[in-house]
């Protein structure tokens, strides 16, 4: 079976892909209503379900999910007796941050040093691209050999559970033999990649309350019971010296046995500026893929500007928490919260709540259809395929495992370390985008031969 047909499909696909993840870009489809209007994410997930129909999915409805956000489905039959695949990605993205920071308007598809810049161009609009021209390639390549069913969900990135809870309560809906999730990343662009981990997440907000109201700092200071205060003493105790995460009663050791991620290589990928070193201790690979991690990512309190002279009497921040396989999430959420509270000073109220959450996962990469994406990788990259592990969650994951026992995992995506996802100035390799969407029409092919 000779990848060059389908490879020439592919390139020839490309201005196509370019022009639709344009599109979906443009929509500010942040899964927040007080960042964005609901409105955006509604436009998303139009656009989305008038792409599958006119690529002849059936059953196309959006889903209203428990968390008040809307999930894409479809459905494409496959010949008879062929075996059904689950195309996963996410629509909702992550806010835009500082737009001063961003070179180009981050909701406007720029091409700039060979790779396409935009707010969710990687994570994950550009995954439903990819999964998009892989079919469109099979179609002209002899037909999608495989059923196939689509799922775009709409709050990947606020965990909010909306689309595990509706999948619990629909268990046939997303039922596959082989799952792809098209929202991790090759651990390096060109380096054809499966990820086999990921961690598990647990987020909180974060209330200290020590006074009625704010106080002049110069007649209370001193004395006065500062919150903001408070709130930076029980932070610092999730980090020891080393920077290492030291919830109480949460492991923090264990090692990474697979593909290392060499240090000099990470400080370029995480631009860590010259003269700062890196937090914990062990392995970059142990770090990142085995151990859980603490991220202080939002405080309530006042800004530089326009502060006043006040000992603060509310302050708050969000949490988040990254746990790996082999830790229940649920648990590490009471531990941390259980942290939280104990190390209040000064009799400070703490109220911590439990935001958002997500198991970690572990796949099985013995499975035969990791077999088919492995021929499928090496054909279309010309290089064998790795396995790594991934720090970041993917809450759906875990619930599609528990679901359907039987069916195969496997994950895969445009998240290389150069996309920045989450950061300013999210890109997308166009290279990357045409190689893995060819990953995927070949996996579907060689999948759908051994099922025979």
């Amino acid at each position: 079976m000779s990848a060059a047909p389908l490879a020439a499909t592919v390139a020839a696909l490309m201005p196509r892909a370019r022009t639709e993840l344009a599109e979906l870009v443009s929509y500010r489809s942040v899964a927040d209503p007080r960042q964005f209007p609901r409105s955006e994410c509604e436009r998303a997930a139009g656009w989305i379900a008038d792409a599958l129909r006119a690529e002849g999915f059936e059953d196309v409805a959006l889903l209203d999910t428990p968390d008040g956000t809307q999930s894409v489905y479809g459905y494409l039959p496959g010949p008879e007796g062929a075996p059904t695949v689950l195309l996963y990605a996410h629509y909702d993205v992550q806010p835009p941050l500082d737009e001063a920071g961003w070179l180009s308007p981050p909701f406007e598809l720029t091409e700039r040093d060979g790779r396409w810049y935009g707010r969710g161009a990687a994570d994950c609009k550009g995954g439903l691209i990819m999964h998009l021209t892989a079919l469109r390639a099979l179609r002209e390549n002899g037909g999608v050999p495989v059923g196939v069913k689509i799922i775009a969900e709409g709050s990947e990135e606020q965990g909010t559970g909306g689309l595990e809870r509706y999948a619990e309560e629909h268990p046939e809906l997303l039922a596959a033999d082989a799952i792809v999730i098209g929202d991790s990343g090759n651990f390096r662009v060109g380096l054809p990649t499966v990820t086999a981990t990921l961690r598990g997440m647990a987020l909180v907000d974060v209330k200290v309350t020590t006074l009625e109201g704010n106080l002049h700092s110069g007649q209370f200071g001193g004395a006065a019971p500062d919150a903001l205060a408070a709130l930076v003493r029980i932070l610092h105790t999730l980090h020891d010296d080393s920077g290492a995460s030291t919830v109480t009663g949460l492991t923090a050791d264990a090692a990474w046995d697979g593909l290392q991620y060499e240090e000099g290589a990470f400080r370029a990928d995480a631009k860590v500026l010259d003269g700062v070193g890196l937090m914990g201790t062990g392995t970059v690979a142990d770090r990142l893929w085995a151990r859980p991690s603490v991220t202080v990512i939002g405080i309530d309190a006042p800004p530089v500007v326009g502060a006043t002279p006040s000992v603060q009497a509310v302050a708050g921040a969000k949490v988040s928490l990254r746990v790996p396989p082999g830790v229940d999430a649920q648990q590490a959420a009471k531990l941390l919260i259980a942290h939280l509270e104990a190390a209040a000073p000064w009799g400070a109220r703490v109220e911590v709540t439990q935001v958002g959450s997500g198991q970690p996962f572990r796949a099985d990469t013995s499975s035969p259809a990791y077999a088919s994406m492995a021929e499928a990788m090496h054909a279309a990259y010309g290089t064998e395929m790795e396995i790594a592990g991934m720090g970041g969650s993917i809450p759906l994951c875990n619930t599609l495992a528990t679901l359907y026992p039987d069916s195969e995992i496997l994950l895969i995506g445009l998240s290389e370390p150069e996309a920045q996802i989450h950061a300013v100035n999210e890109s997308v390799s166009p290279e990357e985008l045409e190689k893995l969407s060819l990953t995927e029409a070949l996996f579907l092919q060689k999948y759908a031969a051994k099922a025979v």
